[in-house]
């Protein structure tokens, strides 16, 4: 029985699977979903922010409880693996759950776990590794937890800098970082290799780099320049982005606004029409728009090409299934033909159109990304776990005798069955809330959370696991990601935390923070919009 309202899912997460690790066993976390009904319905004198207060204290239960069980077995290792209780290094062997971990321990206020992260942060010699290095995942991941917990401490959060040194130790940091990474853009026209060796300063010999890991570092490394004084630090990002802003051949840009995928590094020209808001394309133009909340007196031509583009992609890639026309998905497309498939990583779009709307002044692009954050919400709300898919299609030539009447249903029938932690749901759900102010969204986002809960904890953290339409899950990965305590655990708190100067601006404020892809806040530095 598939798993829907609020009380079902909590339930599920009280009860032990088997192999499954509980909720909270504290009377506290499993009566949440009951006091959540009784609370809303006015008795015992409940309020929204009762509500509001004990979901934010069961996630920072959770981030908590993952926190520790990766601290304590993998301390100076990427991730923990929570099903052999291992360790493992996919990020450069720096220790990328405890930097990515940092913003978010921040925000909730974790003083010890901050000043464990600090001290380690000071450890690290971003010099050397022994493994390939990838330009993106760490620029996401490291220098922009480091940058963000830089902005946090030295600004709303200073109370939580004990050690001053400490705090400026991770601009040091990042400082470090980026010069190590730099030898990137050493090519002929300034547009990085993404496949880094440090040993020996070479890359994989790729002669192409994506859309999305060539356009989304604009924001960082622009953000160190700012703190630093040093402008060749933005220069480097802001050079390679011109080849995105002034897309050659005019044939691989199909739609105004909208590119392909593959960027020649030796000349800056795009290599294909095939494109869209999925996962190789997607933080491009999710950074065209923050990068003007980040300073829109410098920027504005980044968000004069995503309004391009959001206006192509309402447009030309709104799709209606045909079986539940009243949901709304992205298609993406080869050259002009379009393609009704998308994925998990694609449903930040939702909150990226809010963004938009808000600070452009835009109601037309608020209710677009309203009409993305339901169809999104569909993919929690469809399957037996309350967890949507790694990708999906509506593609009406893919249903078949074993996903029809799913598909009739549910307006989608599920390509990759796996869920891998991601956030990008439960992100949509949060710029939904704090840009219109219904705490559906939060209910939506407590149900995610409950879920994610209940089905993927195991061991001393929480796992990938292979089938979200399968009893608890199918089987665990054992695979723990870092964004896990960047993005999910984040979002999952700030949507039902108190307003803060580093929340998404709502109710005609303005924004003086803006988020990166992995969710680390950052400060504004232009006129806040």
């Amino acid at each position: 029985m598939r798993l829907s309202s609020l009380s079902q899912l909590s339930t599920a997460a009280s009860i032990v699977y088997g192999h499954r690790l509980p909720f909270p066993s504290n009377p506290e976390y499993q009566s949440l979903a009951l006091r959540d009904q009784t609370l809303r319905a006015g008795q015992n004198g409940g309020t929204n922010s009762m509500i509001e207060q004990q979901r934010a204290a069961a996630v920072k239960d959770a981030f908590t409880f993952a926190w520790n069980g990766y601290f304590t077995t993998c301390k100076g290792q990427d991730e923990l693996e929570p099903v052999t209780n291992t360790c493992t290094n996919p990020r450069n062997n720096w220790g990328a759950s405890a930097v990515d971990a940092l913003s978010t321990a921040l925000v909730m206020e974790s003083q010890s776990i901050v000043n464990d992260i600090l001290d380690y942060i000071a450890t690290i010699d971003y010099t050397t590794t022994a493994t390939e290095v990838s330009l993106f995942e760490t620029t996401i991941r490291y220098m922009a937890g480091m940058l963000s917990g830089y902005d946090l401490l030295k600004g709303p959060l200073s109370s939580l800098g004990m050690n001053a040194s400490a705090v400026d130790t991770l601009l040091t940091q990042s400082k470090s970082l980026a010069d190590s990474l730099s030898f990137a853009f050493n090519t002929s026209t300034g547009i990085p290799s993404n496949s880094l060796y440090f040993t020996n300063q070479t890359d994989d010999g790729s002669t192409t780099n994506g859309l999305a890991d060539i356009g989304t570092l604009c924001l960082e490394w622009q953000h160190l320049s700012d703190l630093t004084g040093d402008p060749s630090y933005g220069d480097l990002a802001q050079k390679a982005e011109t080849y995105l802003l002034n897309p050659l051949p005019g044939f691989n840009e199909p739609f105004a606004g909208l590119v392909g995928t593959n960027v020649n590094i030796s000349n800056g020209v795009f290599l294909d029409a095939t494109g869209g808001w999925n996962g190789g394309d997607d933080s491009f133009y999710e950074y065209l728009i923050k990068m003007y909340v980040y300073d829109s007196s410098r920027y504005s031509n980044y968000s004069d090409r995503w309004v391009m583009a959001a206006d192509s992609t309402i447009k030309y890639l709104t799709s209606n299934p045909a079986s539940r026309p009243d949901l709304t998905f992205l298609a993406s497309y080869v050259n002009t033909t379009f393609v009704n498939s998308s994925e998990h990583l694609t449903c930040f779009d939702g909150g990226n159109f809010l963004l938009g709307g808000s600070v452009l002044g835009r109601q037309d692009y608020i209710e677009f990304g309203l009409a993305l954050v339901n169809g999104c919400h569909d993919l929690y709300n469809s399957t037996l776990t309350g967890i949507g898919p790694e990708s999906f299609s509506w593609n009406t030539t893919g249903v078949d005798s074993t996903n029809e009447a799913f598909y009739n249903a549910n307006g989608f029938y599920i390509t990759d069955q796996l869920y891998d932690l991601r956030p990008e749901v439960i992100e949509s759900f949060y710029y939904a809330y704090r840009i219109t102010g219904n705490t559906m969204y939060q209910d939506w986002a407590w149900e995610a959370f409950v879920a994610i809960n209940a089905t993927t904890r195991v061991g001393q953290g929480f796992s990938e696991i292979s089938n979200v339409n399968a009893a608890n899950g199918g089987s665990f990965d054992n695979v723990q990601e870092s964004f896990l305590f960047a993005e999910v655990m984040k979002y999952s708190y700030l949507i039902h935390a108190p307003d803060s100067v580093f929340q998404v601006a709502g109710n005609g404020s303005t924004n003086q923070f803006v988020f990166n892809t992995e969710a680390h806040p950052l400060k504004v530095v232009g006129p806040p919009v």
